[in-house]
């Protein structure tokens, strides 16, 4: 008897939870907490909240491995406006990236980590318009810096410098509107000088000097000569 009575309870508690969830407001939309499976199975796809069908607060995503519910993202929703804070994850809980979201668009400061550490693989930001927009940090993984860029609307624009992961500068270039466009200096892991020289509209121009050992060995002049030059009548 006792059985019959508790199993009576517990398919009246799972009936009555069943009915607080996956719910709609007067006016058809999302409200209170939802969850949902994968098709056809009983694998959990995602869990949260909706005020009237606006996402709030904590939302976490799922992969279907092997008939298993895996975290794969969390979304941090601002019940203000369409902005949540996201990390993703590996299948085995590490975070792989984190930062801020508008909708579908990526913006402000976004961190990549390393596959073999917690440490900084990228830094970098984007704007309100989810375009690269600002320093770009690349990490080697002891952490030292192995590039430094900068962008302007989606395009590399200014200085760009790579180091070795001992942190010996091996190159420093200049970018405008996302072409190679200034002087350019190569170094060997050594920190020689190995070559220098202009880039105009992405491509070489004028002289440009090679190094061996720190001394020079070579010049070739890249200065664009046009083949035909259109007479005047």
């Amino acid at each position: 008897m006792k059985t019959l009575v508790t199993a009576l309870f517990l398919l009246v508690s799972t009936l009555l939870l069943a009915q607080e969830i996956n719910q709609l407001d007067a006016n058809g939309k999302n409200h209170g907490v939802w969850k949902k499976n994968f098709e056809n199975t009983k694998v959990l796809r995602y869990e949260g909240a909706f005020s009237h069908g606006k996402e709030i607060g904590l939302f976490k995503f799922y992969k279907n491995i092997k008939n298993k519910a895996v975290l794969t993202a969390t979304k941090e929703f601002n019940e203000n406006n369409n902005k949540a804070y996201v990390k993703f994850f590996t299948s085995t809980g590490k975070v792989v990236s984190e930062g801020l979201m508008d909708g579908k668009k990526y913006i402000g400061e976004w961190k990549y980590y390393q596959k073999t550490n917690d440490k900084l693989l990228t830094l970098e930001r984007y704007n309100d318009f989810g375009i690269l927009h600002g320093e770009r940090t690349v990490y080697y993984p002891n952490g030292q810096i192995a590039e430094k860029q900068t962008y302007k609307n989606g395009k590399l624009d200014g200085v760009s410098v790579v180091y070795s992961n001992t942190n010996v500068l091996l190159s420093e270039v200049i970018y405008v509107n996302g072409e190679l466009h200034g002087y350019s200096k190569y170094y060997s892991p050594k920190a020689e000088l190995v070559a220098e020289g202009l880039y105009k509209n992405d491509k070489k121009d004028g002289i440009w000097k090679y190094y061996k050992d720190g001394k020079l060995t070579e010049e070739k002049d890249f200065t664009y000569i046009p083949q035909y030059i259109k007479k005047t009548p």
